[in-house]
């Protein structure tokens, strides 16, 4: 099936996040952040914060930056800044309305995160998944991404089968 032309994505704004914390408590139950998590990405790379609306109605939500290293993020954690020199651009968080899933709108935003990505000279998606999307995502073409000690910490803090993936772009 084929996104709609009343379904878009565009930039996120800050009066978007009240319909992306509704989408979030649905869609990521055992995995819930607080707004100020939100706020923070926004704030700190606008440019990857991306909002699916219909009308005013925020029915999906991509939030992504530039990041560095190996270590991904704790679930729940406030970044405080971005690295200096990143090497990857990070997808924290990606969420879709059972409304609109299987019409593409998924494919959409990793082109918007490989384009937003290529803008900051990055060649390389990173994320960390949880154990229900591991799938989803090898079928995007992630993969297993190399962990240590401290990356096995911070996977633990989502669930005891998340993993760091990761995908080259070109």
């Amino acid at each position: 099936m084929t996104p709609s032309a009343d379904t878009t994505w565009r930039s996120m704004t800050p009066d978007d996040l009240a319909g992306v914390m509704t989408l979030t408590a649905r869609a990521h139950p055992d995995y819930m952040e607080d707004l100020a998590v939100f706020e923070e990405r926004l704030k700190l790379a606008p440019d990857g914060c991306f909002s699916l609306v219909r009308d005013k109605e925020v029915l999906g939500y991509l939030i992504s930056h530039p990041w560095q290293g190996l270590v991904s993020p704790p679930l729940n954690t406030l970044l405080h800044a971005l690295p200096d020199k990143a090497d990857s651009w990070y997808i924290h968080d990606l969420a879709l309305s059972p409304t609109v899933r299987g019409r593409g709108f998924a494919q959409q935003a990793l082109l918007l995160a490989e384009h937003i990505a290529r803008k900051h000279k990055l060649h390389l998606l990173l994320l960390t998944s949880t154990r229900h999307a591991i799938g989803f995502w090898q079928k995007a073409g992630f993969t297993d991404a190399p962990t240590n000690k401290a990356e096995q910490a911070v996977l633990a803090s989502y669930d005891a089968q998340a993993r760091l993936l990761y995908r080259a772009i070109s």
